[in-house]
Order: C-alpha cells, then sequence, then structure tokens
C-alpha cells in the first residue's frame, strides 16, 4: 500500500512537471512580444526556450511509455506551437529553390576590430574569403581601420570600389555605387546603425548595418574579474545580481535600440536589406521588432542548424539578414572562419 502511494505521488509530481514545463514554454514562445523594460521575467523566458523544449521531449517520451494518452497532449501542445520558432534555427532545405547565376550577394560580419593586429592577416584574409565567396556587399560590425602603419580600406577597396563609414566601428564595402551613409546614434554607447543606399544596375536598395547592444556578462565578469584580482570578497550572491543586472540592463538598451532602426525601416520607401549583429536570439522582442513586415533570410533559404557565436557553449543565432518582401532570397549559409568571435553570415538575392 505504501509503495503504491508513492508511485502515485511521483506519477502526480511528474503531471506538475509536465503541465509547468508547457506553460512555461507557451510564456515563452510569446516573451518576445514584451518589452523587457515592462515585463523583464516573461521576456527572459525566451532565452532558455531551448530547454524547455527539451524538456517537453522528454515528457512527450515518458507519457509514450506510460500510455497515458489523455496527458500526452499536454507536451504536444508547446511542441506544435513551437514549430515556427524551431525553423529560426533549422531548416532543412528541402524546399529551396535553385540559386541564379545573377544576383546580390550580402554578408555581414562582426569582425571583432580584426583582432587589433599591426600585421592585416586577419583583414586580408576576410578579404580573400569574401572575394571567394563572390560577396558584392558587405556589412561589417566592430570594424577597425588601421593594422599597423596601412589602413584596411585601401586593401578593401581593390574589391569593393566603394565604400560608406558610420561610427568608428560601422562599414559597409560595396562593388556597386553608395549614396551618403546616414548614421543611426543610439546615443551613450558604443554601438550604432547606418544606413547607406546602394544602386544595383539602375535598381536603389536601402542597406541598413546595425549593431545592437552587448548581453552585459562579459563586462559583468571583467568587473568581478578586477575585484577579485585587487583582493576584494565577492559573494556568490553578488555574482549573480550583477550578472542578472547587466543583461536585464543590455536587454532594455537593445529594446529602444531595436525601435529606433524598426522606425527608420518602415519609413523607407525602397526594398531594404537589414544586417548585423542584433546581440539577441531568435523570438526575442529584439528580433520581432526588427523583423517587423521583413523576411527572415534564413527561414526562407537557409539550410541546417544554424548558430552565428565561435567558441562559445552555447550555440545561438544572433546575427541576421532579413530583407524586404519584394526581394527573393535564393541562399543563406555562414562560413566556419575563426577570425573573430562570430562567424559570417552570408545571403545570395535574386534581383
Amino acid at each position: 500500500m505504501g509503495k503504491q502511494a508513492v508511485f502515485k505521488y511521483i506519477s502526480f509530481m511528474i503531471l506538475v512537471i509536465s503541465t509547468l514545463l508547457a506553460v512555461f514554454t507557451l510564456f515563452a514562445l510569446f516573451g518576445g512580444n514584451v518589452d523587457p523594460a515592462t515585463g523583464t521575467a516573461m521576456a527572459m523566458l525566451v532565452y532558455v526556450l531551448p530547454y524547455l523544449l527539451i524538456g517537453n521531449v522528454i515528457m512527450l517520451i515518458y507519457w509514450l511509455i506510460r500510455r497515458k494518452w489523455m496527458w500526452l497532449c499536454i507536451p504536444v501542445v508547446p511542441l506544435l506551437c513551437s514549430i515556427p520558432y524551431l525553423g529560426t534555427i533549422y531548416q532543412t532545405g528541402l524546399f529551396n529553390s535553385s540559386s541564379t547565376s545573377s544576383g546580390l550577394k550580402i554578408a555581414t560580419y562582426n569582425v571583432e576590430a580584426f583582432g587589433r593586429e599591426i600585421t592585416g592577416f586577419k583583414a586580408e584574409d576576410i578579404l580573400t574569403e569574401m572575394r571567394k565567396q563572390g560577396v558584392d556587399i558587405m556589412c561589417i560590425q566592430e570594424y577597425y581601420e588601421t593594422s599597423g602603419n596601412k589602413l584596411n580600406s585601401e586593401s578593401y577597396k581593390t574589391y569593393f570600389p566603394y565604400m560608406a563609414l558610420g561610427r568608428s566601428d560601422m562599414a559597409v564595402y560595396s562593388r556597386y555605387p553608395l549614396g551618403e551613409p546616414q548614421i543611426i546614434d543610439f546615443g551613450n554607447t558604443n554601438n550604432s546603425g547606418m544606413w547607406v543606399d546602394v544602386n544595383v544596375n539602375g535598381r536603389k536598395i536601402r542597406i541598413f548595418n546595425v549593431h545592437l547592444e552587448t548581453t552585459g556578462f562579459n563586462r559583468a565578469l571583467h568587473n568581478i574579474a578586477k575585484q577579485a584580482a585587487s583582493g576584494t570578497h565577492v559573494e556568490d550572491n553578488a555574482i549573480v545580481r550583477a550578472i542578472y543586472g547587466n543583461y536585464t540592463r543590455g536587454m532594455a538598451i537593445r529594446a529602444r535600440q531595436a525601435d529606433q532602426v524598426a522606425h527608420e525601416i518602415e519609413n523607407t520607401e525602397i526594398p531594404v536589406i537589414v544586417c548585423g549583429d542584433f546581440n539577441d536570439v531568435p523570438y526575442s522582442y529584439v528580433y520581432n521588432t526588427m523583423l517587423g513586415d521583413l523576411v527572415d533570410g534564413f527561414k526562407e533559404c537557409g539550410e541546417g542548424f544554424m548558430y552565428t557565436m565561435r567558441g562559445r557553449k552555447f550555440k545561438v543565432r544572433i546575427d541576421y539578414i532579413f530583407h524586404s518582401e519584394e526581394l527573393e532570397g535564393e541562399a543563406y549559409y555562414r562560413e566556419d572562419l575563426n577570425y573573430s568571435d562570430h562567424y559570417p553570415v552570408f545571403m545570395k538575392i535574386a534581383l
């Protein structure tokens, strides 16, 4: 009798866990519509969405093994609702159209200041890769102009005749004529955005290049390390508070920056291509705001599992290329280059 009571109690607790996983997953799927400044907790659920989905899969397997068909719907509902989310990180590529020889090849790459090396080898190697990929327009974040005693722009203009600079860390290189660049000023921050019009054989397209506020993890860890190095004891709860505070602060700042860029996009009357390092994951408030009525290039014509951060324990996608609906994507992919803590992302757009 005692064993049966224990078994019933365990079964009940698993049912509660399964229900909670389903509820939190559904909240996470809608968390990207919540402004982090006013709904921080719900907005943050987006970041644990992959783990919530794994939990639901485990629950699905458990109820199948137990043959509890009535409880099977608990994990099934959130898993079905998550199909659009899964499409932002994985695509089969089965329905991609064949690529044509003509078209516009776009690249976005956070180059991490080319490692601030004095030889210029990284900058030259990246340029060689852009040549190899046949890139027409390259959007660079964390750009750095000087390598030793030479300017990187001098090398890049041998392949990209046209260049537009935003703030010092933002650049757009192009094989087609560029108009006058415009800076999107984010105020007192190291991050910024820009846009510039490109003339592609008589067709004008506006290119947005953005680098949104960082997550705040590195800043928090750096400050904690400095305190520890100076001999100051840092309590565990202080570390958690510092990381959480910096992360939520970064979320709120990114949200306002995304609002600002989205406003610029909405007021553009010509087709747009949006490139950049958003420092945020798919389905987040930033992702949804930046996407708006645009098309996520990876969902349209990507293939496989897409992540853009290199050398990290967590494989996340934070670099994107979006475009207006009147443009059509043909291919979307990344290359596993080791010149930065990001991977470059490429997209072929039919003209």
